[in-house]
């Protein structure tokens, strides 16, 4: 059997869940598969942190994510005799000042019950074998849960299909990195004796780091480094008495009991130099993998299928010239290219052994993030509200930029739907957004503001075009060198 699609999504992680939605939402037809008989039953991924909550909220429903997690308000750090520093949530500047904490299984099931409503249903126990990208369209072979191959009709292909990518292997793309040698243990359980609920808690021992991560009321995540790796391999997954020992030996009180999961594992580093080629393209943990340290792996994901959708169902609808593709992979690379490097500095900071470099570490941490401005920094980075695309293609200050809110940035307000397709929004004096949104009508809406600066808002909430109200010219041209006719 052979089905049209324009786009095959392969994998139905939270990253091909959310490209499958956005996609749909833009009127894209999709078909989205996965090798696994069912959506995952673990916690895993469990932070939605502020920017992917808006970019939620901009697209309609962050609702049902909010009213499934648990609002986390900040993190505090400590060496098990006192308090080392504390990061608020609450001050980041957004409409979403918190992290939501809600299992990976219910960002699954969120995502994929939303796409069933759309119309578009998962399919599981189906399997990607091999695609060559011919052009004008990609030729894919499928097995199905039958074992019947088939070669769908297909215009792109998108591999949101995890760290051991089919995609990538087919594309012949590197993942270059490395694998720590050190290997940790994960609980997901129920504890008693830990206060604030609201808060991550962070130890600093001088064995290593005993961390914890509330999932919701009473049930938490526990995290622990064990040392270097064992040279015999795999570290056996842990028992709740070993869970509980090595709290115990770090000078934590509290008490884990009813464990949902029990495993241990090594964190890998890794990513490709670029996130796609031709009409093949890579998303999510297919592309770039890093230490869990900061909960960054799940949102840059799904943050990259945001990017993604919104430009590909402009090139697909014929709206706009194809080389807009051509920015995804600059744009996200050099944001995968960061958050590699600040997971990495968090996880180095979280191991180290010498006596003498923790007192360091400690002393350095307490000082610092006793500054408010450090502290709401170190909070902006966590929520990702500091990514911003400055070197991008899509980004042009005009002569007379504002000061503020520049090319590159996140706009932080929600802006009004686009009645269900992928525009940019005007912002500025009336008479030159109308004039904008005449003239691309397919590409713009126009939403007049008394601000004496005129910009034009990309899709996904950061600002492509910002110059002076006058500049009408300017972002015309801005407009015109993106627009397909």
């Amino acid at each position: 059997m052979t089905q049209r699609s324009n786009v095959l999504i392969a994998g139905a992680g939270p990253v091909g869940l959310t490209m499958a939605n956005e996609l749909t939402r833009y009127g894209i037809a999709v078909r989205i598969i996965d090798k696994a008989a069912q959506r995952t039953d673990k916690s895993k991924a469990l932070v939605l942190w502020s920017r992917t909550l808006e970019l939620f909220d901009q697209a309609g429903y962050a609702d049902e994510f909010l009213s499934a997690g648990m609002a986390a308000h900040g993190a505090e750090i400590s060496n098990g005799k006192e308090v080392l520093a504390r990061v608020s949530f609450d001050g980041v500047e957004s409409r979403h000042p918190y992290a939501l904490m809600i299992p990976q299984s219910d960002t699954e099931r969120i995502l994929e019950e939303r796409l069933e409503g759309q119309g578009v249903k998962v399919e599981r126990t189906v399997t990607l074998e091999k695609f060559t990208d011919l052009g004008p369209r990609v030729e894919a072979v499928v097995r199905g849960a039958d074992g019947e191959s088939e070669t769908p009709g297909i215009d792109w292909l998108i591999g949101c299909d995890g760290a051991h990518s089919i995609v990538r292997h087919g594309l012949g793309l590197a993942f270059e990195g490395t694998t720590e040698p050190s290997d940790w243990y994960l609980a997901d359980g129920h504890i008693a004796g830990l206060e604030p609920h609201d808060r991550l808690h962070i130890f600093w021992h001088k064995d290593g780091i005993l961390a914890f991560f509330p999932i919701t009321d009473g049930r938490w995540r526990v995290v622990a480094d064990l040392g270097p790796a064992r040279d015999d391999g795999h570290h056996p997954d842990p028992t709740l008495e070993e869970v509980q020992a090595l709290m115990t030996a770090r000078g934590s009180k509290a008490v884990m009991r009813d464990p949902y999961w029990l495993a241990s594992f090594r964190i890998n580093e890794r990513k490709v130099a670029r996130y796609g080629q031709g009409r093949v393209f890579l998303a999510g943990d297919a592309a770039h993998i890093h230490s869990p340290a900061g909960g960054q792996g799940m949102n840059t994901g799904m943050q990259d299928a945001f990017n993604l959708a919104w430009k590909l169902s402009l090139v697909i609808r014929g709206v706009c010239k194809p080389a807009l593709l051509d920015s995804y992979s600059i744009e996200r690379s050099a944001v995968g290219d960061m958050v590699l490097r600040n997971a990495g500095r968090l996880t180095e900071a979280a191991i180290m052994r010498n006596p003498i470099a923790q007192g360091l570490r400690n002393a350095v941490v307490k000082f610092a993030l006793g500054f408010p401005q450090l502290e709401h920094r170190a909070a902006d980075t966590l929520a990702e509200l500091d990514i911003s695309y400055p070197d991008s293609p899509l980004t042009v200050n005009g002569g007379h930029h504002p000061r503020n809110r520049k090319a590159g940035e996140r706009w932080p307000e929600r802006l009004p739907s686009s009645d269900g397709k992928a525009r940019f929004t005007a912002l500025g004096p009336g008479d030159a957004v109308a004039e904008l949104a005449k003239e691309f009508s397919q590409l713009v809406q126009g939403i007049p503001t008394s601000s004496g600066d005129l910009r034009v808002i990309r899709p996904d909430g950061y600002i492509g075009f910002a110059s002076a109200a006058s500049d009408c010219a300017g972002a015309m041209a801005y407009l015109e060198a993106l627009a397909a006719t």
